[in-house]
C-alpha cells in the first residue's frame, strides 16, 4: 500500500503540472490583471520550481495537509469529508446490488447450464460490460423520468425534505430518526443512480460466481456429497456455493474501490452531490489541490478494498490458515 500510494502520488502531482494550462488563469479569467495574477500565483506557491513544489507537497502529505481548494478556500480534507458521505452511500447502494444480483444470477447460471436461464444471464452479463455508464444513465433517465416519470431526474432527495444530518448517510440518517417519509423519498432518488453505477459490477460479478460455481460442481467432494444422498439443495447451498465465493469476493473487493472512482459519471449524470462530481468541477478548474486530494483518497480506498479482500480469505478458505 505504501509503494502504491507513493506512485500514485507522484504521478498525480506530475500529471497536473504538465497540462499546459494554468489554474490561476482559470480561476481568475483571461482579464485579470497581471500583478493579481503574480500575487496569487506566489500565494500558491505555483511560482516556485517544480521540484520545491514537489518537496512542499510531499512534506504537506506527511503532515496530514493536502492544502486547500483554489475555489471554496477549505482544506481538502474537510472537503473530501463533507462530499464523502453521498459517494459513499451510492456506492454501497450500487455494491448491493450488484453483490445480490450477481451471486444469485451467476449461482442460478451455473446450477441451470445450458438453459434458457443460462443463457439470459450470459446476455445480461455481456451487456452490462460492455454498454458504457454515461449511455446507460442517460437512456434510463430519459425512459423512466422524462417518459414514464418513475424516478426523479436527481439528487438524494426532494427539494422540501429536510433530512437530519447525523452520519451524512440520508438513508441512515433516516432510519434513525425514524423519518420514514425521508427513507423513502431518499430511497426512490437513490435507485436508479445505483442500477446505473452497480450494473457493471453485477455483470462481472455474476460472470465470476458462474464460472467459479461450474468448478465446484465438478470437484470431488460435491461427487462424495451427492453420493451420500445429500439433498440438492444441501449440496448447492452448503457446500458449492461457500467454497465458490472465493474469486467472487476478490471482485467485490476490488469493485468497491472501483465504485468510488466510477461514481464521477454517475453523479454528474444524476446532480449526485458526491466525491465524484467535486472531482469533475476541480478538473474542470484546474484546482490541484482537490485532484491530488481526491485522487490520493480513492487510490488508498482502493487499495485498502484489497488488503481487507486478502484478509477474508482465511475466513472463508480454512486452508488459507494453516
Amino acid at each position: 500500500m505504501v509503494i502504491v500510494m507513493t506512485g500514485v502520488a507522484t504521478i498525480v502531482f506530475f500529471i497536473t503540472r504538465i497540462i499546459p494550462a494554468d489554474p490561476v488563469g482559470a480561476i481568475l479569467g483571461g482579464n485579470a490583471p497581471i500583478e493579481l495574477v503574480d500575487k496569487m500565483r506566489a500565494e500558491l506557491g505555483l511560482d516556485k520550481p517544480i521540484h520545491e513544489q514537489f518537496i512542499d507537497y510531499v512534506v504537506g502529505i506527511f503532515h496530514g495537509d493536502f492544502g486547500h481548494s483554489l475555489v471554496t478556500k477549505k482544506p481538502i480534507l474537510e472537503d473530501i469529508f463533507t462530499f464523502l458521505p453521498a459517494t459513499m452511500e451510492l456506492a454501497i447502494v450500487a455494491m448491493f446490488f450488484a453483490i445480490i444480483i450477481g451471486i444469485i444470477s451467476g449461482a442460478f447460471s451455473a446450477v441451470k447450464r445450458n438453459s434458457i436461464v443460462d443463457h439470459a444471464t450470459r446476455v445480461f452479463s455481456i451487456m452490462g460490460v460492455a454498454l458504457p455508464v454515461f449511455w446507460l444513465g442517460l437512456i434510463l433517465l430519459f425512459f423512466l423520468y422524462f417518459k414514464a416519470d418513475l424516478f426523479p431526474g436527481g439528487g438524494r432527495h426532494s427539494l422540501f425534505i429536510f433530512p437530519e444530518k447525523i452520519t451524512g448517510l440520508v438513508l441512515l440518517d433516516a432510519i434513525i430518526c425514524r423519518d420514514w417519509d425521508t427513507f423513502k423519498d431518499a430511497l426512490h432518488h437513490i435507485i436508479l443512480p445505483a442500477f446505473v453505477l452497480g450494473y457493471a459490477h453485477a455483470a462481472l460479478i455474476s460472470r465470476i460466481k458462474r464460472a467459479s460455481m461450474l468448478d465446484v460442481l465438478q470437484q470431488d467432494y460435491i461427487r462424495t456429497a451427492r453420493a451420500k444422498g445429500l439433498g440438492k439443495r444441501v449440496v448447492i447451498f452448503r457446500h458449492a456455493l461457500r467454497n465458490s465465493l472465493i474469486p467472487v469476493v476478490t471482485v467485490i473487493g476490488v469493485s468497491f474501490g472501483d465504485l468510488l472512482g466510477g461514481a464521477v459519471l454517475t453523479e454528474t449524470i444524476f446532480s449526485w452531490p458526491g466525491l465524484g462530481r467535486y472531482l469533475v468541477n476541480a478538473l474542470l478548474v484546474l484546482d490541484y489541490p482537490a485532484i491530488t486530494g481526491g485522487t490520493l483518497f480513492i487510490a488508498f480506498v482502493y487499495s485498502l478494498a484489497n488488503l481487507l479482500v486478502d484478509i477474508s480469505y482465511a475466513v472463508l478458505d480454512p486452508r488459507m490458515q494453516n
